[in-house]
Order: structure tokens, then C-alpha cells, then sequence
């Protein structure tokens, strides 16, 4: 294996061109990028993505979003609602390998960049378009957010305390998955493509990806007549796997549904007795008594401060974590260690922390090389080495505010 094939990831040598804005899509592109592959981002001018201010706390006026979903990025600004613009976006395609899409269907074909237009002169083009609804189907038109997805893929109903309304799952979890499906399609269209020259499109829909998620949800109701429900913290039926309280105002969740960890819980809480008890003996007798089970062993972690529980549970085999925030990932030593998260230069907040790119590849591994860009900052290197435009070309279209 060559040594630049190492350095610069398994997708060095393919060209992504990301059309779109917010998340689902420029996901997707985060996700190649991080893995090598060339990633031009192409936003309006002047206010470029919505993502670039986006975000609860933003220093000097900059979202805190945009350097980790745009990283390793490059940016270019093209004015996709001229005839000018889409020009430049047509010449820029016919030398890309994919393109990452997330406008409404029929968008990209109404400016001339759909496949079948697209794919005339570039045969081998994969075209990843990530939607609300998909591609097709009576829902098709509608603007679809990543909250909408979540709803009807059925991940918001299951979400919460029961006694509440469905909640938020606290991140946008719905574009994600459409993002990461999105770059799983893009992958294996590019496969198809090695083998048979001929590109393809990749339709990933919002609620589809998030139904993907949804486990046994469906034959539970079609076959046994049973709604899943919202259950808070515990899973029904799987017990022990709660979060349970410490002295110290900690939060410490233990998994010991299995009969055997459950045994090792139990000798840990010098409780032995409890895993001969018939009522918490198997697994299915700890799921009847789970509410009674769960009093029981949140009462004994009350009388331990976190330190001293979360020991006694490695010490005595017990799979347990504590419940994190930012502060307990930026001190974990295990975080530390395995470079979970790595901090990137960056020319306004200096050293920026960020989640490292995963999976981990052992010969070609992702890195991350930059922050998410400058608004235009590629516009005339990518005009010129990839498109071939002449400086004249790119002044006036400057000028007349194309780019």
C-alpha cells in the first residue's frame, strides 16, 4: 500500500461536489471528506450556508456548527439561479466523481444539473440526493426538515417520559442518519461504478433513514397488536439498565441485564442474595420486577459518590458509565487516549475542539486536515485548476456577481 494512500485516506482521488445547505446533505460530504475525498462545497454568494450561523453560542459572531460540518471542505460561491452560475456548476460536475444534492426534487434538473442531463457527459457520475420524502411518492414536494423525519419515521414518539408529549432526542438526529446513509449509497455506487463505469443516483430520504432505526417497531404492531411507547430511561423488560443516582449528585448508568452480570451486581452491592431471588433470578423474572429491582439498587447507589460506585462496578466486571457532558469528554483519559477528540487550528478561536473522525481504519485511516472555510475561499483556485476558467472569466463573473 502506498504511503500517500495512508497519508491522505481511502477516498483520496475522488472529487465530491456538495450542492445544498444546512445539514443532511453537507453531512454526507463531511463524512467523505473526512475519509479523503475532495469535497467542494458550493454555496451562494455573499451569505453563503444558513449553517455558517447556526449554532446556541457563537463567539465573535461565528457558529461553533459550521468548522465541524464543513471541515475539511473546500468552498466555492456560484450563484446556482443564473444561467451564468449554472454554467460554471455544469463544467464543474463533468470533472466530479459525485454530488451531494439537498434541494426539494426536480431542483437540480429546473437548472440543468439533474442526472439525466448530467450524466450525458459524465457517465460514470454517482448523484446523491438526500430529502424530506425522497425522490418520488405523493410527499415528494413538500419541504421536509430533519424534525419532520423524525416524526413520521416514528423516532419522536418513542422519545421522552411517557408522562410527556414526545420529545427531542437533544441533536439533529434525523439529517444525520439521512447523511450517513446518503455517504453509505455514494460508497457503493462508487463500487458498482469501478466495476461497470456507469454511475448511478442514491435516494435517501429523512424519515426513511430514521425508520431504518425503528428495530421491531413495525411487527410488534402488525403482528401482535402492541404501540411502542415512551419509557424514559429504562428499556421494558431488559433489567437492570438504568441511570442510578449517586451521594455526590452523579448519574451513573449500569447495564447488568444478563444473568451472569447480574450476579457479579449483586455480590458488588453485597446483595448476593438477590441473584438466587426468584424474583430477579432470570432474565424475564427482572423484567416483571424492574420497577422494584430498579428502587433496589438506586437506593444502595445513593449511599456511594460516583467515584467510588464506578469502581466497585470495574472492579467487580460490571459494564457502567457515567452519564457525560462536555467537561467529563474533554478530562476522560480514555477520550484522551484513543484521540477521540482531537483540536484543529483555527484562525479565529485558535485551538478548536472537535469529535475525530470514526470508524478507524488500521492501514488508511480519515484525519481531519482543516476547520470548515472561509466563505469562498476556493472559489478561484477550484474555477481555475478544475473548471479551466480564465482569470478574465472569473473577474466577470465576479463582477457581475455569479460567484
Amino acid at each position: 500500500m502506498s504511503s500517500d494512500l495512508h497519508h491522505e485516506g481511502p477516498l483520496h482521488g475522488v472529487r465530491v461536489v456538495e450542492f445544498g445547505s444546512l445539514l443532511a446533505g453537507p453531512f454526507c460530504s463531511q463524512l467523505l471528506a473526512d475519509f479523503g475525498a475532495e469535497v467542494i462545497k458550493c454555496e451562494p454568494p455573499r451569505q453563503g450556508d444558513p449553517m455558517r450561523e447556526w449554532g446556541r453560542e457563537k463567539p465573535y459572531g461565528k457558529s461553533l456548527w459550521w468548522p465541524i460540518v464543513a471541515r475539511n471542505k473546500k468552498s466555492i460561491t456560484v450563484d446556482l439561479r443564473t444561467p451564468e452560475g449554472q454554467s460554471v456548476a455544469q463544467r464543474l460536475i463533468a470533472q466530479c466523481d459525485v454530488v451531494v444534492e439537498n434541494f426539494r426534487p426536480g431542483t437540480m434538473q429546473r437548472w440543468g444539473l439533474g442526472y439525466e442531463q448530467m450524466s450525458e457527459t459524465n457517465p460514470g457520475l454517482v448523484m446523491v440526493q438526500v430529502s424530506g420524502f425522497g425522490q418520488n411518492g405523493p410527499y415528494s414536494a413538500r419541504p421536509g426538515y430533519g424534525s419532520v423525519g423524525e416524526a413520521m419515521g416514528g423516532l419522536r414518539y418513542v422519545v421522552g417520559d411517557p408522562q410527556t408529549p414526545p420529545s427531542r432526542v437533544g441533536i439533529s438526529l434525523g439529517d444525520s442518519l439521512a447523511g450517513t446513509f446518503a455517504a453509505l449509497g455514494a460508497l457503493l455506487a462508487l463500487r458498482v461504478r469501478d466495476r461497470t463505469g456507469q454511475g448511478q443516483m442514491v435516494d435517501s430520504a429523512i424519515y426513511e433513514a430514521v425508520l431504518a432505526m425503528m428495530e421491531s417497531l413495525l411487527p410488534e404492531y402488525a403482528l401482535a397488536g402492541h404501540v411502542r411507547e415512551r419509557t424514559g430511561a429504562i428499556l421494558p423488560n431488559i433489567a437492570p439498565s438504568n441511570i442510578y443516582p449517586t451521594r455526590d449528585d452523579g448519574l451513573v448508568l449500569i447495564a447488568a441485564n444478563q444473568d451472569t452480570v447480574f450476579r457479579r451486581l449483586a455480590a458488588a452491592m453485597d446483595m448476593a442474595e438477590l441473584g438466587t431471588d426468584e424474583r430477579f433470578a432470570t432474565h424475564a423474572a427482572r423484567g416483571r420486577h424492574q420497577v422494584e429491582l430498579d428502587a433496589i439498587i438506586a437506593t444502595w447507589s445513593a449511599q456511594h459518590d460516583t467515584e467510588h460506585l464506578m469502581a466497585t462496578m470495574v472492579k467487580h466486571d460490571v459494564p457502567v458509565g457515567r452519564v457525560y457532558r462536555a467537561p467529563e469528554m474533554l478530562e476522560d483519559e480514555h477520550f484522551a487516549a484513543r484521540e477521540a477528540i482531537v483540536r484543529v487550528a483555527h484562525p479565529d478561536f485558535g485551538e478548536f475542539p472537535m469529535q475525530n473522525v470514526v470508524p478507524r481504519l488500521s492501514a488508511t485511516p480519515g484525519r481531519i486536515k482543516w476547520a470548515g472555510p472561509r466563505l469562498g475561499e476556493h472559489t478561484d483556485e477550484v474555477l481555475t485548476d478544475i473548471v479551466g476558467l480564465e482569470s478574465a472569466e472569473i473577474d466577470a463573473l465576479r463582477t457581475s456577481g455569479v460567484i
